[in-house]
């Protein structure tokens, strides 16, 4: 999840595991080891591009690299603190569990984590909650601010604790509703394609930004992928607009042994699509939610995880492109009137675009 919830949630913990000895330093030592697996970014400057997705949320977030760091970093912090009664178990479970939660939430988002790096095994995610949801994480940064204005003695005595603990409990029960949440709109998923008799290899969902109410599948089948929306709050058997997008199997088939394709592949967890361009294929993750922008021809889609490969390229054949956001308050505005079962403000007569390209086709739906 993003940097301000992780921080947050590590400070959270660190109250709870070293509250009562360190007092407000346990927030600021929490914070510190709940951020310090997201320092892998550092690879996105120096590795070629194809090699930093391979990096981001691996090894550092292994389970693996978690058992190891805790069995070597628990005696030197218990020397530190020796001061203030902080044992080896104790100072253990401090950096296990402010690591270990960072990577939990993280298997919640689309984006996959390596929880066995390097072990070769899929990369685990849950696809519950946003990478950015201030539901979830307002609780913890009200538990930090608390914390801040604890006094020393009263955290001997577990005030800041009780509330870091409440805190958490509430961002917990949250991530309860959003599992809840999950298993009902799949479930609305699975009755529509029934009752339409499509068959498919897998589907997906996976909340839409800020929330857990509107939610977005996406369903694999033979040479395309049907992208649809669901609010939490639309009637039970309410059809569901599906959007058709052609995969593009073929064009990525000509560059099927390059090794910068196959690991887009392995990211998207096979839900990419491709398209050719003027400097090599065009490549997206459909994971990860479009962003839309409407005008008198329909609605536009634009898919925030794209890349050129490009074969001729001599140093990084992957090119990244930058996000687009084209008026995300509008987006945002929609997104609302969708939840509340306005569907026609979220739909439109689709078309796909590449960004930086000269790509832009319609697609059909159902």
């Amino acid at each position: 999840m993003d940097s301000l919830t992780q921080a947050a949630l590590g400070a959270v913990v660190g109250e709870l595991v070293l509250g009562r000895q360190l007092g407000r330093r346990a927030i600021a030592w929490g914070a510190l080891f709940g951020t310090l697996p997201d320092l892998d970014v550092v690879f996105d400057w120096i590795l070629p591009t194809a090699w930093g997705l391979v990096m981001h949320r691996g090894i550092s977030h292994s389970l693996i690299l978690i058992g190891l760091l805790t069995w070597l970093l628990a005696k030197p912090l218990a020397k530190r603190w020796k001061k203030d009664k902080v044992t080896s178990k104790r100072a253990a479970w401090f950096v296990f569990l402010t690591w270990g939660t960072h990577v939990l939430i993280d298997v919640f988002t689309v984006y996959g984590t390596g929880v066995l790096d390097p072990l070769p095994v899929p990369r685990l995610s849950t696809d519950n909650i946003s990478i950015i949801d201030p539901l979830f994480t307002i609780p913890l940064v009200v538990a930090v601010i608390i914390g801040l204005f604890v006094k020393p003695k009263e955290w001997k005595k577990g005030k800041g604790i009780r509330s870091a603990a409440w805190c958490l409990g509430i961002s917990s029960f949250y991530v309860i509703l959003s599992i809840w949440a999950k298993f009902s709109v799949s479930q609305a998923v699975e009755a529509d394609l029934a009752k339409r008799g499509v068959t498919y290899q897998r589907k997906m969902e996976a909340p839409t930004i800020f929330n857990i109410l509107l939610w977005r599948a996406l369903v694999d089948r033979p040479g395309e992928i049907w992208i649809g929306y669901r609010s939490i709050f639309d009637a039970s058997g309410e059809p569901i607009r599906w959007t058709v997008v052609p995969k593009g199997e073929d064009i990525a088939a000509r560059h099927a042994d390059a090794r910068e394709v196959k690991i887009v592949k392995w990211f998207s967890k096979g839900w990419w699509i491709a398209r050719e361009s003027a400097d090599g294929v065009w490549l997206a993750d459909l994971r990860f939610a479009e962003m839309r922008t409407w005008d008198e021809r329909g609605v536009a889609f634009r898919f925030p995880f794209t890349w050129t490969y490009q074969p001729d390229g001599t140093k990084d054949r992957l090119r990244t492109h930058q996000r687009e956001a084209r008026d995300p308050g509008e987006m945002l505005r929609r997104m609302g009137r969708r939840i509340s079962g306005e569907n026609a403000a979220w739909e439109g007569n689709p078309r796909l675009i590449g960004q930086y390209l000269a790509l832009q086709e319609y697609l059909s739906s159902h």
